[in-house]
């Protein structure tokens, strides 16, 4: 037991007496210097991934506002249209709770994204208006046919992404307005499914695809 302890106080005398060479103190001081700066580094960077997912979120949320919007405008003006050119009473029907709904989820839209600080667009994108041109170039069953079809193609497109920013978006009042307008759009997705057996079943001659081609949104 004397013999142990004589080797440690040895060991320790011999590092301390190590210890206050200059090239020790060198060395030490170097070590704890390259392990604060590794430390200091690293908060930085996660710092920094932090702030720029944080910055990609923000993006995320307006980006989806606008084209939230813009999309919510395009279904009311189809609406419209739906109602003026129409031949079933199935489109015209679909037509007007499209005008009534989206109208609605645009004025809560609103009320979210100046909570937000959030500037929406008001008109509808470049590519709902080529869509619009092209539907309303239309008329008779190959209108009705059309209509059902983009918008199942629309509504299919709008679920994705409000489910996406129910799930995922950082802006509380515009994830909350996706949230609660998600359940409205899915029973828009499965009366437009409906829609279009309807209209497909009353045109036995009507063939897959229509002259507009691929006019729906996206």
């Amino acid at each position: 037991m004397h013999a142990l302890t004589r080797r440690v106080r040895d060991w320790h005398g011999g590092f301390m007496t190590n210890f206050n060479s200059p090239l020790m103190k060198v060395a030490y001081v170097a070590g704890v210097t390259t392990f604060c700066t590794f430390l200091g580094c690293w908060a930085l960077l996660a710092h920094q991934e932090n702030t720029s997912q944080a910055a990609r979120s923000a993006v995320s949320d307006t980006q989806f506002a606008k084209k939230a919007a813009q999309g919510g405008l395009a279904e009311v003006k189809m609406g419209q249209l739906a109602q003026e050119k129409g031949t079933s009473d199935f489109v015209k029907k679909f037509g007007q709770r499209m005008v009534e709904d989206h109208t609605r989820a645009g004025d809560e839209l609103k009320k979210a994204s100046s909570r937000e600080s959030i500037t929406l667009p008001q008109d509808v994108s470049a590519k709902d208006r080529a869509s619009y041109e092209a539907l309303s170039k239309l008329s008779g069953a190959a209108f009705d046919r059309a209509y059902a079809r983009d918008m199942v193609r629309d509504h299919q497109e709008d679920i994705a992404d409000f489910n996406k920013e129910a799930t995922g978006g950082q802006k509380t009042a515009i994830r909350d307005f996706a949230s609660q307008t998600l359940p409205t759009l899915q029973d828009h997705l499965k009366q437009a499914k409906e829609m279009r057996q309807n209209v497909a079943a009353s045109d036995p001659t009507s063939t897959k695809g229509s002259s507009t081609g691929k006019s729906g949104r996206k």
